[in-house]
């Protein structure tokens, strides 16, 4: 994998296509924007999708992390895209549908870190050896393609998708990389955001992916660590001398002292 900054908790997807999204993103409280030359992109406006994110990307999106998501190695778009994106000021490229080792290797080598997708059985299956690969940041579960893909109906919820799911998370670890969980569609239920994000954070997930502005808050809150795991970090810290110890009737080690580091690295907080 390709080191890079600390996960985004919140990575935002908008279309290309859009000016006025684009503008709108960057005064908007996401970690992570994701220019889409894809899916929400009409067949007819690809090519001049792909001259704005370029535009954008040269413009900045300040402190956010900035990414373009390419159109699919099979797409006639592909090679254009790859090409336009990586002589751009994008941070990281995004790839739909990695199903193979030897597709991300080869769009890495092009000279950008890439988030892999992992859309399809195939991918999940390939998980590993996409994730281990240099110029790979990390991946991206894409949950919605892999319902249509194994069979299940739209309106079911995750639990079909357990196994999956926990396999991209481990792949991503394993990798040494970023692991973001799949979009969420219903955008008139926050509740159920809520309670999936939580649920992605508890798979062990970085952050999640988002297709509406409105999602932002909910999810960065539910994968921000909470005010006692603050607490518990900072007074674990101040209590650790190497080794195994007892600290508050557990015991740590050196392992435990890496996690309270990552919360206070998430919470913004110096260690």
């Amino acid at each position: 994998m390709t080191s890079m900054a600390l996960a985004p908790r919140t990575a935002l997807f908008l279309p290309a296509s859009n000016p006025r999204a684009i503008a709108k993103a960057r005064t908007l409280d996401c970690d992570m924007v994701i220019l889409d030359l894809e899916d929400a992109v009409k067949p007819e406006d690809k090519d001049t999708a792909r001259e704005a994110a370029v535009a954008a990307m040269a413009e900045g999106f300040g402190d956010r992390i900035a990414a373009i998501r390419i159109n699919g190695a099979d797409a006639a778009e592909h090679a254009a895209d790859l090409a336009a994106a990586v002589a751009s000021a994008a941070a990281v490229l995004v790839v739909p549908k990695v199903e193979d080792p030897a597709t991300a290797a080869r769009i890495a080598a092009a000279g950008k870190p890439i988030l892999a997708m992992i859309e399809t059985p195939a991918g999940v299956l390939a998980a590993a050896a996409i994730a281990a690969l240099p110029g790979v940041a990390g991946l991206i579960a894409g949950t919605n393609d892999l319902k249509a893909s194994l069979g299940i109906p739209s309106a079911a919820g995750r639990g079909g998708l357990s196994l999956a799911l926990q396999t991209v998370v481990l792949a991503a670890r394993a990798g040494g990389g970023w692991a973001l969980d799949g979009v969420f569609n219903a955008l008139a239920d926050p509740e159920g955001l809520e309670a999936e994000c939580r649920e992605g954070r508890a798979l062990g997930f970085d952050g999640k992916t988002l297709i509406h502005p409105g999602q932002i808050a909910t999810a960065a809150l539910a994968f921000a660590p909470t005010g006692d795991e603050i607490a518990d970090a900072r007074a674990l810290l101040a209590a650790a001398r190497g080794g195994a110890e007892r600290f508050r009737d557990r015991m740590i080690e050196a392992m435990h002292v890496a996690q309270a580091r990552l919360v206070l690295r998430r919470a913004g907080e110096p260690d």
